[in-house]
């Protein structure tokens, strides 16, 4: 290394070593977005920022510090945050990870919602749990209690939907009647019913019947 740059690195050092270096506040910056933001474009937003950070001045190290530390914050662990910061020998002239600075001088900055959620957020949970009422209301009102009479004489009832098919049916049964599915021939007006076939497809209504023979396997002498 030259004098020149051997002078240039000590300075930088330091300057490194004068600079103010304050805890991590608790305190989360505030700001609002230039429109109402949902949970999954903050998420997408914070991703692309946090995919392209290495690709700025410094080093990826760093960058992947910060990025934990500013989880860690969010969810309230201050204690981490600060042990992550000081361990990766981060300053803080301001208390706060909207600046820095690593061992070396060089400078980062993360954005605010890196940080913390905008004031004005939109909640997806309220939109999501009333379509996973609705959908759940949705099946409890398609589900019913299909009977089945075996050729046993033998009477039992299914839990079915009519997008059930026949096969599914079949291994309910296997299940349930410790019958193997393909010893199970099921008949319905008649009719035999092929794996495939749903039950929406065979008109059937609550109060029918359909009618599985049951063939036993057949084992070599």
């Amino acid at each position: 290394m030259g004098v020149a740059n051997s002078r240039d690195y000590q300075r930088t050092i330091s300057v490194v070593l004068e600079r103010r270096n304050e805890p991590l506040m608790k305190d989360k910056p505030k700001w609002k977005s230039d429109y109402p933001m949902a949970d999954s474009q903050l998420c997408s937003k914070r991703d692309e920022f946090w995919d392209t950070a290495p690709a700025f001045d410094g080093r990826k190290e760093i960058w992947d510090a910060l990025k934990a530390a500013a989880v860690a914050l969010e969810c309230n662990d201050h204690e981490l945050a600060q042990a992550i910061i000081d361990g990766a020998n981060i300053t803080l002239p301001h208390g706060s990870l909207m600046e820095c600075y690593d061992e070396l001088g060089n400078r980062y900055q993360l954005p605010a919602y890196c940080l913390a959620p905008p004031v004005n957020l939109i909640s997806e949970c309220n939109d999501h749990n009333v379509s996973e009422h609705t959908e759940l209301q949705e099946k409890k009102e398609t589900e019913f209690e299909l009977k089945v009479r075996l050729s046993t004489g033998k009477d039992i009832r299914l839990g079915a939907s009519m997008a059930n098919s026949i096969r599914q049916l079949k291994k309910q049964l296997e299940v349930q009647e410790d019958i193997d599915a393909t010893c199970q021939r099921c008949f319905f007006s008649g009719k035999l019913l092929t794996d495939k076939t749903l039950l929406q497809d065979t008109k059937i209504q609550k109060d029918f019947v359909i009618q599985v023979i049951i063939n036993q396997p057949i084992f070599p002498n």
